[in-house]
């Protein structure tokens, strides 16, 4: 690490705001992302004050050593999933401006660090599954460069390979990502969840299988805390099934639509209580992939009840 003369700056509110972004879109998970930023910022303030004071860019070194503590964490996070009951799926989050309704006047009941993250393209469900294709060298590599455009030298000093071998492996996690089906706009995709959330409150199978791709999967994650299926759900009238009987099931259980990710999903409550969250794939006005997640743990952001 380059060092100047006493006087660098001291780390910022708007640091820890980049970290927490970097950090979920590397993990998947608000708690584990708040988790390595804090780790991080545990190891800077170790550090004695005169060799805080000597780092010229706190920002870089806080950047470094969460990259790292990510690392660590996705090579031991694949052990961990092979544990895991049924599928695992990103935690999803809610519109900003909804979380927020859970906190009322106090400041200190406010979602953080999940009110911190940007919601763009890279933090969409389907964008954050193409991730946990990659490994986590390659997932580090692509997230640092294409959406952090940090360089690679930088992202040398992260994965302790040389720059070019860090270009390498975002060039590999590219390709992944490029293999992906084009989504639909927010608009077109906003229309499209509507017709599936009209279809499935009137358990209308015909209509569900009108606009769900006849190849379309859907994968569920209920953490082996509520039930739901194990494996995905392949095709377009079994996954219209499926979700009929669901609702036959759960009487009372009230769809809305609302953003999830950053794009259109539908939330599922029962009792004022979120259950489900839902994210969609869709492409060429047809729901190609369903995402649903069901793991009250990774629910916590949605407890207000949308």
């Amino acid at each position: 690490m380059r060092t100047v003369e006493p006087g660098a700056a001291e780390t910022t509110g708007n640091d820890r705001r980049q970290l927490i972004n970097v950090a979920y879109r590397l993990l998947g998970s608000v708690t584990e992302a708040e988790d390595a930023v804090q780790d991080a910022y545990a190891r800077w303030y170790a550090l004695p004050p005169s060799r805080r004071h000597e780092i010229r860019s706190p920002t870089a070194w806080l950047t470094t050593v969460t990259g790292r503590i990510c690392l660590d964490l996705l090579g031991s996070a694949r052990a961990r999933r092979e544990r895991y009951v049924g599928a695992w799926l990103p935690e999803p989050l809610p519109d900003r401006a909804e979380w927020h309704h859970a906190g009322g006047s106090d400041p200190a009941s406010l979602a953080d660090p999940a009110d911190q993250i940007v919601l763009d393209e890279s933090v969409t469900t389907a964008f954050l599954v193409v991730l946990e294709s990659m490994t986590p060298a390659e997932r580090v590599a692509f997230v640092l460069h294409d959406v952090f455009r940090y360089p690679f030298a930088d992202i040398a000093d992260v994965l302790g390979r040389t720059p070019a071998a860090c270009k390498q492996l975002a060039a590999s996690a590219r390709r992944r990502v490029s293999g992906a089906d084009a989504p639909a706009g927010t608009a077109g995709q906003a229309d499209v969840v509507r017709r599936v959330k009209e279809a499935w409150e009137n358990k209308d199978i015909a209509a569900l299988v009108g606009v769900l791709d006849p190849a379309a999967v859907m994968t569920a994650d209920g953490g082996g805390l509520v039930g739901t299926v194990l494996r995905p759900v392949e095709g377009g009238t079994r996954i219209a099934q499926y979700m009929v009987a669901i609702a036959d099931r759960a009487p009372g259980l009230e769809l809305l639509e609302r953003s999830v990710n950053g794009a259109p999903g539908l939330v599922a409550r029962r009792g004022g209580v979120v259950v489900t969250v839902a994210s969609f794939e869709v492409v060429d006005g047809i729901v190609t992939r369903i995402w649903v997640v069901r793991n009250p743990e990774k629910l916590r952001l949605w407890t207000w009840g949308a």
